[in-house]
């Protein structure tokens, strides 16, 4: 036996997730474990064919109150916590009758998944928090030099394989990192209850509660952080969504510029259009829609010839051969599209510098909370999922918009909102014309826009404007109007509005107020 492992004589498997159990619990009795098991878990191991030594026979005392106290018992925590090499621990467990267990499998009631359900109750959420597992895993991890606990299926098969080559013992790096893997499950086991309890008033559950707890797995480290002098690493399941199919590893301004893209293109997964959308440093240069991938990628391309380079693109559609050879021609840092037709994927990843993305939209909570880091603390809300119809906004001018300006609307409001703040972006119903953002005044945006538009001889003529908050004064739709846009949509609110609607109408403007802002900072 290699220094430091240790043999597995004896497992506690109580879990409720049975995924994976029989087989780890053949592995085990191959190697000569017993097996010590609970109620649920007794019956399925039994009913697979595996030999159960009963907690009741275990321990001397049954399960009672509904199966509320079944493993908190000193016989059991005793022979989890005992260290093995501490003569004063095994003289007690020669006085006491307490046999040692040497590894434990538990995994918890399903609390996270029964309180997502709708309309769960407060009775059903009391009752599938795990009393007994957390305790278990608590111990056995606090143990770890001398005991080996397992929560995750995933780590059945690696487990059964070091079993089977390694004469049923478990070495000291395998233990110390399933203990480290258990006291995060356990705090993020906590957290979830946590939050769920701390945000019920009077019987209703609200978004945010009197604390917020969170608990996420790292999933990579990062080459750095935002800058090359600081440290970064991704946590959480973003993996999950952007699944990288090539290039080189990601760095931390790649994950929060796909994460921008993946959530713009979410706001546009009810059109039947291909969409094509090009960011940079997380905010949208362009966006154009069309019948095909390469027509939507001309039309973003034109907004802004300039900053896609080094950028990210995002299609709504499976990449095809023309839209990847256009593509091709420009460098970029990430390529992200749903799936990629045959062959696409072999002639994207000819070039090694570029990152290639599949990204997951069924993969996305979107109702997640919104995180932001402050100084001594944490800003938490629910995320910006509005996406307003201007056909139902409030006209206050004397023109209506037409339904071409009302399609360009709706185009432009999907992706103002994406642009930082303060943001504006004149557009038509299938592209962005020029986009303005990230301005500390109101009206700089405009100016911005405007006179990338005319340098790049994009033409402005006929074209709407788009705000992701209200104009102040009335110099918004008087410049609007003396780029060439015929049609405003804004949230409104001013207290000059009336000057505002003014303006517009004094230019022949049509103008709807949406009553939603979008700032993004």
């Amino acid at each position: 036996m290699e220094i430091g492992a240790v043999k597995i004589t004896r497992a506690l498997l109580g879990v409720s997730d049975k995924t994976g159990l029989g087989e780890l619990a053949r592995a085990l009795a191959a190697c000569g474990a017993e097996i010590v098991s609970t109620g649920g878990t007794a019956a399925a191991l039994e009913a697979a064919g595996v030999k159960v030594r009963g907690v009741g026979d275990f321990t001397g005392s049954p399960e009672m109150l509904d199966g509320r106290v079944k493993t908190l018992h000193p016989k059991i925590h005793g022979g989890i916590l005992a260290r093995r090499a501490d003569e004063s621990h095994r003289r007690q467990m020669r006085e006491h009758g307490i046999e040692p267990i040497d590894l434990v499998v538990v995994n918890f009631y399903p609390f996270e998944r029964t309180v997502e359900q709708a309309g769960v109750s407060l009775d059903d959420a009391i009752e599938n928090i795990d009393i007994g597992g957390p305790t278990l895993v608590r111990a056995a991890a606090k143990n770890w030099n001398d005991v080996a606990v397992v929560v995750d299926p995933a780590d059945y098969p690696a487990l059964i394989e070091e079993l089977a080559s390694h004469g049923g013992t478990l070495g000291r790096e395998t233990r110390w990192r399933l203990a480290r893997k258990a006291f995060a499950r356990v705090t993020a086991y906590d957290c979830a209850i946590s939050n769920y309890l701390d945000a019920l008033e009077g019987g209703q559950r609200q978004p945010l509660g009197a604390t917020f707890s969170l608990s996420l797995p790292r999933e990579q480290p990062l080459r750095y952080g935002e800058n090359p002098h600081q440290v970064g690493a991704l946590y959480g399941r973003f993996r999950e969504i952007a699944e990288q199919l090539h290039g080189r590893e990601l760095s931390f301004n790649n994950v929060f510029d796909i994460s921008s893209a993946v959530n713009l293109m979410l706001d546009f997964a009810g059109y039947r259009d291909a969409v094509v959308a090009i960011l940079k440093h997380n905010t949208p240069c362009g966006v154009g829609l069309g019948t095909t991938l390469l027509e939507a990628w001309d039309k973003a391309f034109a907004t802004d010839p300039d900053s896609p380079f080094g950028g990210i693109i995002i299609a709504n559609r499976p990449w095809d051969q023309p839209f990847a050879e256009a593509v091709d021609e420009l460098f970029t840092e990430v390529l992200i599209g749903p799936a990629f037709e045959p062959g696409v994927l072999e002639f994207l990843r000819k070039k090694k510098n570029r990152r290639v993305m599949r990204f997951h939209p069924g993969a996305v909570r979107r109702e997640e909370l919104d995180l932001k880091r402050v100084v001594g603390g944490l800003l938490v809300q629910t995320p910006d999922l509005s996406l307003e119809d201007p056909r139902e906004g409030k006209v206050v001018t004397r023109r209506a918009p037409t339904p071409a300006e009302l399609r360009a609307m709706e185009f432009g409001l999907r992706v103002c909102k994406h642009i930082k703040s303060n943001a504006i972006a004149f557009v038509t119903g299938d592209r962005t014309l020029a986009v303005g953002g990230g301005a500390t005044s109101r009206i700089d945006p405009l100016h911005a826009a405007r006179e990338k538009a005319a340098r790049l001889k994009v033409p402005l003529e006929d074209s709407v404007l788009v705000s992701e908050a209200l104009f102040p004064f009335p110099d918004g739709p008087t410049l609007a109007a003396e780029a060439g846009a015929t049609a405003i949509a804004q949230p409104g609110g001013a207290l000059r509005d009336a000057e505002v609607i003014a303006a517009a109408d004094a230019h022949g403007l049509a103008m709807v107020f949406t009553g939603v802002r979008h700032f993004r900072h």
